[in-house]
């Protein structure tokens, strides 16, 4: 997946997200906006407070599948990115994701910052395929992809 063909943008903060994501408080996970396209999106994740971290297990550590939800978040941040609105997205779900790769265990304080990246492979304005990948600075900690239907809330499904 590729993300050095993006066109640059001015990097958006976390407060930006929170208004355009269903997560609020600490289950807003991405930090910043760094580059995003309208076929990709490149955000970041800074893990500060991982001991409260809102999907830590009971021991404390954060799995590593949980990136499947850091890269959904940025996915739901590319669709209002590409559809230009200042609102949340449309209403929308996972509906799946295939081929995922866990490199890790656990997402660890020294993997900050998680690099996020999604990448549209296809779809439309009801369903949406992404391929994703997310990056720790111990490497490489999840990839795979992602199907997304939109306007869940709509009775389109």
């Amino acid at each position: 997946m590729s993300t050095n063909n993006h066109v640059p943008h001015t990097p958006l903060d976390r407060e930006w997200i929170a208004q355009r994501i269903p997560h609020q408080f600490d289950m807003c996970l991405l930090d910043a906006v760094r580059h995003w396209s309208p076929e990709a999106i490149e955000c970041e994740a800074l893990l500060e407070g991982l001991g409260t971290h809102p999907l830590r297990a009971v021991d404390g550590g954060v799995g590593a599948v949980n990136a499947v939800e850091y890269a959904a978040q940025a996915m739901a941040v590319h669709g209002a990115l590409v559809t230009g609105t200042n609102d949340a997205p449309k209403a929308g779900y996972l509906a799946s994701v295939r081929g995922v790769n866990l490199h890790v265990d656990t997402i660890a304080a020294s993997d900050a910052p998680l690099r996020v990246c999604a990448e549209r492979l296809s779809g439309d304005d009801r369903n949406v395929l992404y391929a994703f990948r997310v990056d720790g600075a111990r490497g490489a900690v999840a990839d795979g992809r992602a199907a997304v239907v939109l306007d869940a809330g709509e009775g389109h499904v």
